[in-house]
């Protein structure tokens, strides 16, 4: 038996720390296979641990997905809000930021964020989770936007059509059909006309 095929020697982590580990794995697992590849039993075997320390940190696969989902919306809260700090009080850099920051979160997760996506909509407990994590998102939205429609109102309607604007140019930029650049382009002229539209 060569060095290589012996398992990697188990490091004693944190529970915060194992968490992160299982995490990292479960999105390299899904990169490399795709969402059906991804069962509790076949990541404890790719992280080298037990099938019980996968099973005491998400119970189920469903759990599992809603763990990849927070993860990912964790991050992109963060892009987001450093990035409103930072910005001028402007409509074009408020709209900016929701744009570029939206594509850039799904570009950091490539491919995977659509899978999880989709695996999450296929049972009414994850899809109320997305919906949930969604409903946050866009409140952060309409706070950034809000100042800058007439009354001060941004309607929920409008919202959830740039919200599916930005799913599906970032996916799309994440499959390689359009550039970066162009998925962020088109998604601020898309934010920039809703709100515009609620000016006159």
């Amino acid at each position: 038996m060569s060095s290589t095929e012996f398992p990697a020697p188990r490091r004693r982590l944190s529970r915060e720390g194992r968490l992160r580990q299982l995490l990292d794995v479960a999105w390299q697992l899904v990169r490399a296979e795709g969402t059906d590849a991804l069962t509790l039993g076949r990541l404890a075997e790719l992280a080298g641990v037990t099938k019980p320390v996968v099973y005491d940190h998400f119970t189920t696969r469903a759990g599992l997905l809603a763990a990849l989902y927070a993860d990912f919306d964790e991050r992109q809260d963060q892009v987001f809000a450093d990035a409103i700090k930072t910005s001028n009080a402007t409509l074009e850099d408020r709209a900016w930021v929701i744009a570029s920051s939206y594509v850039d979160c799904v570009l950091l997760q490539g491919r995977e964020i659509p899978g999880v996506i989709a695996a999450l909509s296929g049972s009414p407990e994850l899809e109320s989770i997305k919906r949930e994590y969604e409903a946050i998102f866009l409140e952060k939205c309409r706070d950034a936007l809000s100042p800058f429609a007439c009354g001060g109102s941004i309607s929920q309607a409008g919202l959830r059509a740039m919200l599916g604007a930005a799913e599906a140019l970032s996916h799309a930029a994440a499959n390689g059909e359009i550039s970066r650049e162009e998925a962020q382009q088109e998604l601020l002229a898309t934010i920039l006309g809703m709100v515009n539209r609620v000016r006159q």
